[in-house]
């Protein structure tokens, strides 16, 4: 009679050599071709091995997505409420000692705080979380539960509408975590304020990822002024003390509505929000000779996956030329781009392409990039996914 083995075998994945090499480089991702054997649950934390046995850490799991592991640890450490309360301390602590002027800020910021997956806002005394891959969604209840023991917040909101969580099979919804999260919060960023609709605003209530490209747009800024992709105003707002007018156009009609509330509110008589198409509104521009002093493009990701770059190249090169012939000699242009397979040297070729096409004589003032409560991890490419170039028209 046979001795039934009295230990289950633990949720474990074996990976390939090239899956082990992308560890060892530092990445966190594993995707489903580089995984050999798998034996877990949807979610759950497995050991992750090499073809010897060798333990290479733990990682969160998923059936679904291409990225099948998403790696915690590079040790046996156990991935237990202790794991998780000294993670998201820490991402805490990192805003803590950035002493930003804001009071909407990135507590956690996925892989670049090494818990991939998790996105964490806080606006004002509201935490504001998605969970986008199945570990992370299988261990949100614990996660919520840390977050309130480590800063009372009044209410916790779960964000989980963004598209990415049907590559994990998890359903697109807004749940109310824990306590109170109002329809509106008003939150400051360095002298402005906004009001913000955590439960259905762009992201997870505003865009917090240029908040220092803000403050920095508005030390160029000057004379007549353009922001264009406007959104609630980021760049205007922060504009508008130090220019003569500025327009800002959105696509979005509830975006202009907030740009002018919030212009009135803060008493900035010289904003003007308007809902137009901006690659239309730029050529119109053109034609009728219409100049600007300070221009800024922040468009959405015209590249969401690999794909669409040539398209998406077309287009940052057409609103980046016909910006350049809009600009006044001395004018400044601050260009964004946040599609994370745009990286840096591509959009700088593309805006060399932009002016040499113009015949327009540009100079790189600065490149900027995500404020810091977004950390890069060097190891992640990914996490580096916006970057912004001053420049100034030479004549």
């Amino acid at each position: 009679m046979s001795t039934p083995d009295a230990t289950p075998r633990p949720p474990t994945a074996v990976i390939s050599r090239k899956g082990v090499d992308r560890v060892r480089a530092g990445h966190p991702w594993i995707y489903r071709s580089d995984v050999t054997d798998f034996h877990a649950d949807p979610g759950e934390v497995v050991e992750v091995r090499d073809s010897r046995g060798a333990l290479l850490g733990r990682a969160l799991s998923s059936d679904q997505s291409q990225i099948t592991l998403r790696m915690l640890t590079r040790d046996a450490t156990p991935v237990d409420r202790d794991f998780w309360r000294s993670r998201l301390a820490a991402a805490i602590a990192v805003r803590a000692r950035l002493a930003l002027d804001a009071t909407a800020v990135r507590l956690v910021h996925g892989e670049a705080d090494l818990l991939p997956s998790l996105i964490v806002d806080r606006y004002d005394d509201v935490l504001v979380v998605q969970t986008l891959s199945q570990g992370t969604d299988a261990h949100r209840e614990l996660i919520v539960d840390v977050l309130v023991e480590l800063l009372q917040p009044r209410g916790v909101l779960l964000r989980n509408d963004p598209k990415v969580r049907t590559l994990e099979g998890l359903p697109q919804e807004v749940v109310l975590a824990y306590g109170e999260v109002p329809a509106q919060l008003e939150v400051r960023e360095g002298p402005v304020t906004y009001v913000v609709d955590p439960w259905h605003g762009q992201k997870t209530g505003l865009f917090l990822d240029q908040s220092e490209n803000h403050a920095a747009a508005a030390s160029y800024a000057r004379g007549r002024a353009l922001d264009a992709f406007s959104y609630q105003g980021g760049f205007a707002l922060r504009m508008a003390p130090h220019v003569d007018h500025v327009l800002a156009l959105d696509a979005s009609a509830d975006a202009v509505a907030a740009i002018t509330s919030n212009a009135t509110r803060l008493g900035l008589a010289n904003v003007e929000a308007r809902e137009e198409n901006v690659f239309d509104a730029l050529r119109e521009f053109e034609r009728a000779d219409v100049r600007f002093d300070t221009i800024v493009l922040d468009p959405p990701a015209f590249a969401k996956h690999k794909g669409a770059v040539p398209k998406a190249m077309s287009g940052y090169k057409d609103i980046n030329l016909r910006a350049l012939r809009l600009l006044n000699p001395g004018g400044h242009l601050i260009t964004c781009t946040c599609s994370a397979h745009v990286d840096e040297g591509m959009f700088g070729g593309i805006i060399l392409s932009a002016a040499t096409d113009a015949q327009i004589p540009v100079v790189v003032v600065e490149k900027r990039m995500q404020a810091r409560d977004h950390p890069v991890l060097l190891s992640v490419p990914e996490t580096y996914y916006l970057k912004c170039f001053v420049l100034r028209r030479a004549h």
